[in-house]
């Protein structure tokens, strides 16, 4: 039986240290601003992203390329290894068709290999969560086929709640309108959204203050969880350059749950071109979306 390699999108938010620890391979994304591409050997460290635009730079995202997705396809199977790939959401980029393609385009060129991807229908660290079960799997013994068919039942049970600071960078990417955006700032609503079953960001409530939208993402992870509330062994959060309030709802998790164990990490920029400085995110397993 081939031994078999998971893989996934730089949008899975998962820290360098577990990706390699856990030999999970990762494609790297693309982004420009002033007209300069990064992502590949020209990079920016988050902080120097979230600075440049908290200084009003617009960065221009771009999906998972399906030729540089094949690359990597065809070095794995033509090194005796089959590939599981988790893609960031259908709803939010273009990344799972073009590495659906890429799949495709391998398979036919190598009957004997396999890859097989799966539309997470999830972002950034939920993403990333979704990855961790499945690496847990593979170590466990289990099969490509074994592991896929768990994230094909089970990647709705990945739960996302979250905050942004600023509205208009969801205004930005048509996520709320330009009046929204000006009166909730000058009123200080801050906007509580989620993930749902389809993977597009839905808003869900609007709070006044940034300490009651943290703590809503918590209020909300309780209503939601459900059977998973004493299966749930660490949790994921992902921020917009803003680690202190990411240790708050940490903090407010352990105190509601119990849970130890947390996966932190900065929202990298393809996602946070779009959800703003400020953003806090929350992930876990839960019983319904």
């Amino acid at each position: 039986m081939r031994q078999f390699v998971i893989t996934t999108d730089g949008n899975a938010d998962l820290p360098e240290s577990y990706t390699k620890e856990n030999d999970i391979r990762v494609i790297p994304l693309y982004y420009s601003i002033d007209d300069v591409i990064y992502g590949g050997e020209e990079t920016l460290t988050p902080e120097a992203f979230y600075a440049k635009m908290r200084e009003g730079k617009m960065p221009t995202t771009m999906a998972v390329n399906p030729e540089v997705a094949g690359k990597l396809f065809k070095a794995l199977t033509d090194e005796g290894y089959d590939v599981l790939h988790i893609a960031f959401s259908s709803a939010l980029s273009s990344s799972y068709n073009g590495a659906a393609m890429a799949a495709r385009e391998i398979c036919e060129e190598n009957p004997e290999a396999t890859v097989k991807v799966v539309d997470s229908v999830s972002a950034s660290l939920g993403q990333g969560l979704l990855v961790h079960k499945l690496a847990e799997m593979k170590k466990a013994g289990k099969t490509l086929e074994e592991t896929y068919a768990w994230a094909e039942a089970h990647k709705r049970n990945v739960c996302h709640q979250f905050t942004v600071d600023d509205l208009f960078h969801l205004h930005r990417g048509g996520r709320v309108s330009k009046a929204t955006a000006i009166v909730g700032t000058l009123i200080n609503v801050k906007p509580v959204l989620h993930v749902d079953d389809e993977g597009r960001l839905i808003p869900l409530n609007n709070v006044r203050g940034r300490k009651k939208a943290l703590n809503a993402l918590v209020d909300n992870m309780a209503k939601t969880v459900g059977s998973y509330a004493d299966s749930n062994d660490v949790i994921f959060i992902s921020h917009g350059d803003c680690i202190d309030d990411a240790r708050y709802v940490a903090d407010k998790v352990k105190e509601k749950f119990g849970i130890e164990k947390f996966v932190i990490n900065m929202v990298n920029p393809t996602i946070g071109a779009h959800s703003g400085p400020g953003t806090v995110a929350l992930f876990y397993m839960g019983e319904k979306r």
